[in-house]
C-alpha cells in the first residue's frame, strides 16, 4: 500500500512523506494476525524531529535547518480476537492488542527507536446485508526516549462500509489519537476508501483518501494498493 502524505505536521516546514505499507496477514472465523514492514522517505524533516507510522511525534530540539531521509520503518505486530460474534443489534466484540518495534532510524528521525505497546477494544456490526459499522478504541503505551517526554496515548477510529456490490466496497472514517508529545496537536483524519475484491475471497485493490483535520495530521494523503488473499 505505497502512500504520499503532505503536510507540516505541528512543525514549521512542509514534509512530503512516502510511506509504503507492506503487510502479511492470517484470518480465520475468530482470530487475525497482521505483520506490517513499512518502508518510508521523507523530505522537509525539520532535525531533531521524529517520525513514527508516518506521523511527526516528536519535536525535541527542532531547528530551522530540514533534511531527507529514507530507510524501513517501525514493523507493527497485531492480533485480534472476537470474543462474541455480531448477532442482531448486538456487534461484535473484538479485543486486540499491538506491538510496534522501534526498528526505524531514530538517528536519522524515522522513527524514536523504542517499542510502543498497544490494547484495545473493537466493535463491529452489520446491518442488513450491506451495511457494516465499526468503532476502535486503544490505549498506547508509547516508548519514550531519554529526554523527550513522550505520553502515553488513547487512539480511536470510527466509521462504517458498505457494499455496493459483490466488487465494489465504499468505507468512511474517522481517525484520531492524542499527541504523544504535550502541547502539541494530536492527528485527526477524515478517510474515504474504495475497494475493488477480483475475488470471492477478497483479492482486488484499494484506493483512499486522507484529508487531516488538525495541525498534527497532513494536509493531505493519497494511497493506492492491492492484496492477494489465499
Amino acid at each position: 500500500m505505497p502512500s504520499f502524505f503532505q503536510g507540516s505536521f505541528g512543525t514549521n516546514s512542509t514534509l512530503n512523506i512516502f510511506y509504503n505499507d507492506t503487510y502479511f496477514q492470517y484470518q480465520n472465523s475468530t482470530l487475525r494476525l497482521k505483520l506490517e514492514v513499512p518502508y518510508l522517505s521523507v523530505s522537509g524533516l525539520p532535525n531533531g524531529a521524529s517520525l513514527s507510522g508516518g506521523s511527526v511525534v516528536s519535536r525535541k530540539g527542532v531547528s530551522t535547518q530540514t533534511h531527507s531521509a529514507s530507510g524501513i520503518g517501525d514493523v507493527w505486530l497485531a492480533a485480534h480476537y472476537t470474543v462474541l460474534q455480531s448477532s442482531g443489534l448486538m456487534p461484535a466484540i473484538v479485543p486486540f492488542a499491538k506491538i510496534k518495534f522501534g526498528t526505524a532510524s531514530a538517528s536519522q528521525g524515522l522513527g524514536t527507536g523504542r517499542n510502543d505497546y498497544e490494547i484495545g477494544m473493537g466493535l463491529d456490526e452489520t446491518i442488513g446485508a450491506r451495511i457494516f459499522p465499526f468503532a476502535h478504541i486503544a490505549y498506547r503505551f508509547v516508548g519514550n526516549p531519554p529526554g523527550n517526554n513522550l505520553q502515553n496515548i488513547w487512539t480511536y477510529n470510527i466509521g462504517s462500509s458498505y457494499l455496493v456490490d459483490e466488487h465494489n466496497v465504499l468505507t468512511g472514517m474517522f481517525d484520531g489519537a492524542q499527541s504523544e508529545q504535550p502541547g502539541y496537536s494530536g492527528p485527526a483524519d477524515l478517510v474515504v476508501a474504495w475497494n475493488y475484491n477480483v475475488t470471492r475471497a477478497g483479492s482486488g485493490f484499494q484506493l483512499y483518501f486522507d484529508k487531516g483535520l488538525s495541525n498534527g495530521s497532513p494536509d493531505f494523503g493519497i494511497g493506492i494498493g492491492g492484496q492477494v488473499v489465499f
